[in-house]
């Protein structure tokens, strides 16, 4: 905790209040690898550099998933705000920064057009529209990596095996339901689950 804790401080003079909470513990690190400042706020943009230029920023853990999220509340206005801005979008192995990218709001007008028209046609906010991550490394400007090679199939096998164990699991869950439910006669409702449930039926 004493680490942690001084991880927090340094956070905190860059404006990010909690490095558990939204991403704030990556978000720091990008902002010491690109010499960036943190913007205090939740509602405003992510950084600013000395030039004054702000920036959003967004991270990936490709081992999760292959595209950035953007908000959960995409509407015209939080589109026009994207539009003003820098972006950079960095790609995590899990904890570690292996890339970012730098891409001025024009590269990504293609996407911001899009969900413009969709929302015009809804009215109603998206739900957390994606940047691909492939859309990014082809398009954007690398700002930083590691020594290391970066191995987009690893990253996919990683996903597709979490993607079969999560499957795995609803599966494994739906059938301990299942068996639970149809039971063994008179077995099934002797468990302590079901005594509870009858207890407090009763009271």
């Amino acid at each position: 905790m004493p680490a942690v804790r001084e991880f927090q401080a340094l956070a905190s003079e860059h404006g990010i209040d909690d490095i558990f909470q939204d991403n704030g513990g990556k978000i720091l690190q990008m902002l010491l690898a690109l010499n960036l400042q943190g913007i205090p706020g939740r509602e405003g943009n992510d950084a600013v550099d000395v030039e004054g230029r702000e920036y959003e920023l967004k991270s990936v853990n490709i081992w999760l998933t292959a595209g950035f999220s953007t908000n959960h509340h995409i509407n015209v206005p939080i589109i026009n705000k994207y539009r003003q801005v820098c972006w950079v979008f960095a790609i995590y192995e899990g904890i570690e920064m292996r890339r970012a990218y730098f891409m001025p709001a024009e590269k990504l007008e293609v996407y911001f057009s899009a969900w413009e028209q969709k929302w015009l046609g809804s009215q109603k906010d998206i739900n957390n529209p994606k940047v691909p991550l492939q859309f990014v490394i082809d398009n954007g400007e690398l700002l930083y990596a590691d020594e290391r090679e970066l191995d987009l199939a690893r990253a996919s096998a990683i996903r597709a095996a979490r993607t079969k164990a999560s499957a795995d699991r609803k599966k494994a869950k739906a059938s301990a339901q299942e068996e639970l439910a149809l039971g063994a006669g008179e077995a099934a409702e002797d468990n302590p689950v079901a005594i509870v449930r009858r207890r407090r039926r009763r009271s």
